[in-house]
């Protein structure tokens, strides 16, 4: 039986539950899924955040592929964020509650490169306790 892959995409710098809850929403998109995680590399997220990841990417990479979640986690790309979705050529693609950058490009990228993938937008997770920045915050008190 054919797996639907879905791909989705984030910095995923120290996992929480919200993470967790964001790789099983995925997952869940279709019956017989196969979900591939794209990790955002350092110099995109300081680009898109304004910040650099506390965690290196390839530490980062290495959370991901523990989560026992997912089947496939990758580094996306430093400039390109289309070429690994072609390469994988998904048929969702699943964006986080908050993830805003590049999605008007990716719908009209998309419809360049003949790629139909669906695109989703899951729900938040206790979002006032479960992002990063804010659980950074609590650290330092």
């Amino acid at each position: 039986m054919k797996k639907t892959k879905i791909i989705a995409f984030g910095t995923f710098d120290g996992l929480h539950p919200g993470h967790f809850d964001f790789f099983r929403q995925a997952k869940k998109l279709a019956p017989n899924s196969f979900l591939i995680i794209s990790v955002a590399r350092d110099e995109n997220v300081k680009k898109i955040k304004g910040q650099k990841p506390d965690l290196s990417e390839k530490k980062r990479l290495t959370l991901v592929k523990k989560s026992k979640h997912i089947d496939k986690a990758v580094l996306a790309s430093r400039t390109n964020y289309l070429s690994h979705i072609l390469a994988e050529k998904p048929e969702i693609i699943a964006l986080g509650y908050d993830q805003r950058a590049y999605v008007a490009e990716l719908k009209r990228d998309l419809k360049k490169k003949k790629l139909t993938a669906r695109i989703v937008r899951l729900k938040s997770y206790k979002k006032q306790i479960y992002k990063n920045h804010l659980l950074k915050k609590k650290s330092k008190i």
